[in-house]
């Protein structure tokens, strides 16, 4: 046994074992693709095959472990050991074709394996890990202030209901969704509910065609279905923008940078002592 494990220990501290399941997992990431677009037997053979070669480095990797505690408290093993076990699964075992699906949509997450391919990867990950605390806290902020501009939107840009419109009013209704661009029956009002004001203000952060919210509020205004300032709109709108997209998000970046310093100079003492 002392032999089989000096045996798995120098293969996973091989270069040429690591290159080995790169090459494997880009194989396998490539299939995965090529699956989206026909279901061929020669693939779904080869797929099988690549399943036996990532068991089998599992195991050898399970093995090369010092112990149990080890292999089970890192992080890349369990990943790879819950990719491993979901490849094994057959379809037909499962209840319903929605559960097969998922199953098939799991199985997608192996691409992920290139993650640990690289160091840089990996240490991009581990500032990302380290980063979550700070990262809870950047989203609650934005959480508050989300909520807030939210509610204060349904508040002054609500739209009144067609159905409790006056014959005159519903004419600058009509009018409004004709003139208003993105603003047909399948897209519904960027201020009509709670949910969908949050909908909007997230749009509104990515820059998509945020100035069409804007400029379809004015032209409520000018058709008589707002009484919201000109001024009210627009301060509204920019002053939303400016505080997610540059200031909200700019914390996030801040976070991680910070991280990004501490994880280096981490590892930079790391290496500094004496082995």
């Amino acid at each position: 046994m002392t032999v089989v494990k000096d045996i798995c220990q120098k293969l996973t501290s091989s270069r040429l074992f690591e290159l080995l399941i790169v090459v494997v997992i880009l194989i396998n990431s490539a299939l995965i693709g090529v699956e989206t677009y026909t279901a061929n037997v020669v693939v779904a053979a080869i797929q099988k095959v690549i399943l036996g070669i990532f068991t089998v480095e599992i195991l050898i990797r399970y093995i090369a472990a010092d112990s149990n505690r080890q292999f089970f408290t890192s992080g890349w093993n369990l990943f790879d050991l819950t990719l491993v076990i979901i490849g094994h699964i057959p379809e037909t075992l499962m209840p319903n074709a929605s559960m097969a699906m998922a199953m098939r949509v799991l199985r997608v997450f192996r691409v992920l394996r290139l993650l640990r391919t690289c160091d840089e990867i990996k240490l991009i990950i581990s500032v990302l890990i380290k980063s979550l605390s700070a990262l809870f806290y950047n989203l609650a902020f934005f959480c508050i202030f989300l909520y807030l501009f939210a509610v204060t939107g349904v508040s002054l840009f609500r739209l009144p209901q067609p159905d409790t419109l006056t014959i005159p009013e519903r004419e600058k209704y009509e009018l409004l969704m004709a003139r208003a661009p993105h603003a047909p029956t399948n897209s519904p009002e960027p201020y009509g509910s709670l949910h969908e004001s949050m909908f909007t203000l997230f749009r509104v952060m990515t820059g998509d065609d945020w100035t069409d919210v804007r400029y379809n509020l004015l032209t409520a205004r000018e058709c008589g279905l707002l009484k919201v300032p000109r001024c009210a709109i627009t301060l509204f709108h920019v002053s939303w923008f400016v505080i997610s997209a540059f200031l909200l998000l700019n914390l996030v970046v801040g976070a991680v940078l910070n991280n990004y310093q501490i994880v280096m100079e981490e590892q930079r003492k790391r290496r500094e002592l004496p082995n």
